[in-house]
């Protein structure tokens, strides 16, 4: 999903990009502003402002979708660049199901704070299975439960308030996704080594 996507959305994202360019704004200014505003929708969606945080959502989504566009088309792509975005993903990530564990502290029960938990925790561990199969060259983008994925139950929950049920799905998804990467990085390595 996350290839086709970014296939689709150059038709898209590449204007934009050029425009931001004419001005000397750079992948890594995107990156950070995309991550500033990530904490706006935190912010409202820690205050049950759900269907706004929706709305900024695509914003910083936006932003999060054309750094990486503006650093290919201008041959600004660097590795500093590429890590903290990377960074960047998990934190803004972080502190959206964050805002929920505040809000369901709030508002919710013990089972909903639980269940944000283990989104975040799942979420992170999507990530941290790819990072880390790649430290030891295998690549591993398999999974059901991809960011680009979350991201989008997670807009649909904001948008529409079933929130929690969204929530449910990625906390699933996401696990899934980190055995599949696990079943993936055996497989692999054990092809080789055998």
């Amino acid at each position: 999903m996350s290839e086709k996507a970014r296939k689709y959305g150059a038709v898209v994202l590449e204007p934009i990009a050029a425009f931001l360019n004419r001005f000397g704004i750079t992948p890594n200014m995107v990156t950070v502003a995309g991550f500033v505003l990530t904490l706006f929708v935190a912010a409202a969606v820690a205050e049950g402002y759900f269907l706004w945080a929706a709305l900024l959502m695509i914003v910083a989504s936006g932003a999060d979708a054309v750094d990486g566009t503006l650093a290919r088309t201008t041959g600004k792509v660097s590795k500093f660049g590429a890590f903290l975005d990377s960074t960047l993903d998990r934190f803004s990530e972080s502190v959206i199901y964050l805002a929920l564990v505040i809000y369901y502290l709030a508002h919710g029960t013990t089972w909903e704070v639980l269940l944000a938990f283990v989104a975040i925790v799942s979420s992170m561990l999507v990530s941290y299975t790819r990072a880390r199969a790649e430290g030891v060259s295998v690549e591993c983008k398999v999974g059901i439960g991809t960011r680009l994925e979350r991201l989008v139950i997670l807009w649909l929950g904001l948008a529409t308030g079933y929130v929690t049920v969204a929530v449910a799905i990625i906390a699933t998804i996401a696990t899934i996704t980190v055995f599949q990467r696990m079943f993936h990085v055996w497989r692999v390595t054990s092809s080789l080594e055998a």
